[in-house]
Protein backbone atom coordinates (compact mmCIF):
# COMPACT_ATOMS: atom_id res chain seq x y z
CA UNK A 1 0.00 0.00 0.00
CA UNK A 2 1.14 3.42 -0.83
CA UNK A 3 0.86 6.37 1.20
CA UNK A 4 0.54 10.05 -0.09
CA UNK A 5 2.33 12.65 1.60
CA UNK A 6 1.65 15.46 -0.56
CA UNK A 7 -0.97 16.34 2.44
CA UNK A 8 1.89 17.51 4.41
CA UNK A 9 3.97 20.28 2.11
CA UNK A 10 3.33 23.20 2.71
CA UNK A 11 0.77 24.95 0.67
CA UNK A 12 -0.13 28.34 3.25
CA UNK A 13 2.25 31.08 1.70
CA UNK A 14 4.46 31.80 4.52
CA UNK A 15 4.64 35.12 5.86
CA UNK A 16 8.44 36.45 5.45
CA UNK A 17 10.76 35.65 8.72
CA UNK A 18 10.84 38.92 10.77
CA UNK A 19 11.20 39.41 14.62
CA UNK A 20 7.89 38.94 16.10
CA UNK A 21 6.58 36.16 13.91
CA UNK A 22 6.17 32.35 14.81
CA UNK A 23 7.25 29.24 13.24
CA UNK A 24 4.96 26.50 13.40
CA UNK A 25 6.78 22.83 13.15
CA UNK A 26 5.33 20.51 10.40
CA UNK A 27 4.29 17.24 12.24
CA UNK A 28 6.84 14.62 11.14
CA UNK A 29 9.58 17.23 12.39
CA UNK A 30 11.52 14.95 15.05
CA UNK A 31 13.71 16.94 16.61
CA UNK A 32 13.54 16.66 20.48
CA UNK A 33 13.20 19.97 20.93
CA UNK A 34 11.37 21.80 17.91
CA UNK A 35 8.76 18.91 18.05
CA UNK A 36 5.04 20.19 17.28
CA UNK A 37 6.50 23.29 18.79
CA UNK A 38 5.63 26.88 17.93
CA UNK A 39 8.68 29.36 18.24
CA UNK A 40 8.38 33.08 18.73
CA UNK A 41 11.29 34.93 16.67
CA UNK A 42 12.76 37.99 18.89
CA UNK A 43 15.74 38.22 16.86
CA UNK A 44 15.77 37.88 12.78
CA UNK A 45 18.60 39.62 10.67
CA UNK A 46 21.77 38.57 8.39
CA UNK A 47 23.57 37.51 11.61
CA UNK A 48 20.92 34.80 11.72
CA UNK A 49 18.08 34.49 14.45
CA UNK A 50 16.79 33.65 18.22
CA UNK A 51 13.82 32.57 19.34
CA UNK A 52 11.66 30.83 22.05
CA UNK A 53 9.74 27.76 21.86
CA UNK A 54 6.51 28.66 23.47
CA UNK A 55 4.72 25.52 24.04
CA UNK A 56 6.90 23.36 25.97
CA UNK A 57 6.88 23.39 29.74
CA UNK A 58 8.59 21.91 32.29
CA UNK A 59 8.04 20.51 35.50
CA UNK A 60 10.12 23.24 37.43
CA UNK A 61 9.35 26.11 39.61
CA UNK A 62 10.92 29.31 38.95
CA UNK A 63 12.11 29.27 42.41
CA UNK A 64 13.90 25.94 42.22
CA UNK A 65 16.28 27.29 39.94
CA UNK A 66 16.76 30.84 41.00
CA UNK A 67 17.98 30.60 44.71
CA UNK A 68 17.64 34.53 45.14
CA UNK A 69 14.58 35.20 42.92
CA UNK A 70 11.52 36.70 44.68
CA UNK A 71 8.99 34.04 45.30
CA UNK A 72 6.88 33.99 41.60
CA UNK A 73 3.70 32.07 40.58
CA UNK A 74 5.45 31.84 36.58
CA UNK A 75 5.82 28.76 34.57
CA UNK A 76 9.14 27.87 32.87
CA UNK A 77 9.52 26.43 29.17
CA UNK A 78 12.18 24.99 27.36
CA UNK A 79 13.58 27.65 25.02
CA UNK A 80 15.46 25.59 22.57
CA UNK A 81 18.50 23.55 22.78
CA UNK A 82 21.06 26.59 22.72
CA UNK A 83 22.65 27.77 26.72
CA UNK A 84 20.31 25.29 28.23
CA UNK A 85 21.10 26.38 31.55
CA UNK A 86 20.58 29.82 30.97
CA UNK A 87 17.02 31.63 31.82
CA UNK A 88 15.88 33.95 29.12
CA UNK A 89 12.51 36.16 29.49
CA UNK A 90 10.03 37.77 27.40
CA UNK A 91 7.49 40.12 29.06
CA UNK A 92 4.75 42.64 28.38
CA UNK A 93 6.45 45.60 30.82
CA UNK A 94 7.64 47.68 28.02
CA UNK A 95 10.02 50.39 29.43
CA UNK A 96 9.77 49.29 33.17
CA UNK A 97 12.53 46.49 32.59
CA UNK A 98 15.33 48.70 31.23
CA UNK A 99 17.53 47.81 27.71
CA UNK A 100 14.47 45.41 26.98
CA UNK A 101 14.43 44.58 22.77
CA UNK A 102 11.17 45.37 21.56
CA UNK A 103 10.10 42.77 19.57
CA UNK A 104 6.21 43.56 18.66
CA UNK A 105 3.32 45.32 19.82
CA UNK A 106 3.55 44.90 23.31
CA UNK A 107 5.97 42.27 23.33
CA UNK A 108 9.36 42.30 24.83
CA UNK A 109 12.42 40.32 25.67
CA UNK A 110 14.91 40.10 27.99
CA UNK A 111 16.16 43.78 29.70
CA UNK A 112 17.66 44.21 32.99
CA UNK A 113 17.07 41.18 35.60
CA UNK A 114 17.50 42.36 38.28
CA UNK A 115 14.93 45.77 37.56
CA UNK A 116 12.51 42.58 36.68
CA UNK A 117 13.24 41.22 39.99
CA UNK A 118 12.45 44.37 42.15
CA UNK A 119 9.88 44.92 40.18
CA UNK A 120 8.54 41.31 41.02
CA UNK A 121 9.11 41.81 44.77
CA UNK A 122 7.32 44.86 44.38
CA UNK A 123 3.88 43.33 43.45
CA UNK A 124 4.07 45.17 40.20
CA UNK A 125 3.78 41.97 38.39
CA UNK A 126 1.24 39.58 37.74
CA UNK A 127 2.77 36.00 36.04
CA UNK A 128 0.79 36.70 32.70
CA UNK A 129 3.14 39.80 31.86
CA UNK A 130 6.21 37.49 32.18
CA UNK A 131 7.60 34.17 30.43
CA UNK A 132 10.79 31.89 31.66
CA UNK A 133 12.35 29.67 29.43
CA UNK A 134 15.56 27.67 29.74
CA UNK A 135 17.90 28.03 26.93
CA UNK A 136 17.09 29.49 23.62
CA UNK A 137 16.46 28.64 19.97
CA UNK A 138 19.24 29.97 18.00
CA UNK A 139 19.76 29.98 14.02
CA UNK A 140 23.27 30.85 12.12
CA UNK A 141 23.20 33.34 8.90
CA UNK A 142 20.36 31.79 6.30
CA UNK A 143 20.07 28.56 8.08
CA UNK A 144 16.91 28.99 9.01
CA UNK A 145 16.07 30.44 5.77
CA UNK A 146 16.93 26.79 4.13
CA UNK A 147 14.62 25.22 7.05
CA UNK A 148 11.85 26.98 5.48
CA UNK A 149 12.41 26.15 2.07
CA UNK A 150 12.79 22.45 3.09
CA UNK A 151 8.86 23.16 4.34
CA UNK A 152 10.53 22.45 8.32
CA UNK A 153 8.07 25.17 9.64
CA UNK A 154 5.05 27.32 8.55
CA UNK A 155 5.55 30.98 9.46
CA UNK A 156 2.45 32.59 10.78
CA UNK A 157 1.74 35.67 13.51
CA UNK A 158 -0.55 35.62 16.15
CA UNK A 159 -1.95 37.99 18.57
CA UNK A 160 0.37 38.68 21.87
CA UNK A 161 -2.05 37.45 24.27
CA UNK A 162 -1.47 33.80 22.43
CA UNK A 163 2.12 34.45 22.75
CA UNK A 164 1.97 35.12 26.30
CA UNK A 165 -0.51 32.46 27.44
CA UNK A 166 0.12 29.80 25.02
CA UNK A 167 0.60 26.01 26.58
CA UNK A 168 0.90 22.81 25.31
CA UNK A 169 -2.16 22.93 23.44
CA UNK A 170 -0.99 25.73 20.73
CA UNK A 171 0.72 23.76 18.18
CA UNK A 172 -2.64 22.20 17.53
CA UNK A 173 -5.19 25.06 18.09
CA UNK A 174 -2.60 27.29 15.24
CA UNK A 175 -2.83 24.86 12.94
CA UNK A 176 -6.37 23.37 12.85
CA UNK A 177 -7.28 27.54 12.95
CA UNK A 178 -5.36 27.65 9.72
CA UNK A 179 -7.80 25.41 7.35
CA UNK A 180 -8.53 22.21 6.36
CA UNK A 181 -5.20 20.70 5.34
CA UNK A 182 -3.99 21.81 8.15
CA UNK A 183 -6.35 20.56 10.57
CA UNK A 184 -5.10 17.19 8.94
CA UNK A 185 -1.57 17.77 10.62
CA UNK A 186 -2.87 18.87 13.74
CA UNK A 187 -4.65 15.29 13.35
CA UNK A 188 -1.73 13.69 12.50
CA UNK A 189 -0.05 10.64 14.84
CA UNK A 190 3.14 11.46 16.14
CA UNK A 191 4.61 8.02 15.05
CA UNK A 192 2.30 7.00 11.74
CA UNK A 193 3.40 3.65 11.66
CA UNK A 194 2.08 3.00 14.90
CA UNK A 195 -2.04 2.43 15.36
Amino acid sequence: MYLDFDFLKIEHKNLGLKQGRILISEPLLSDTYFKRSVVLLTEYSGDGAIGFVLNKPVDIALNDILDDFPKFNAKVYVGGPVAKDSIHFIHTLGDMVPNSVHVRDDIYWGGDFDSLKDLIAAGFVKNNQVRFFLGYSGWSPLQLDEEIKEKAWLVSEIKSTKIMGADKSIWKQLLISLGKKYKVWANFPENPTMN
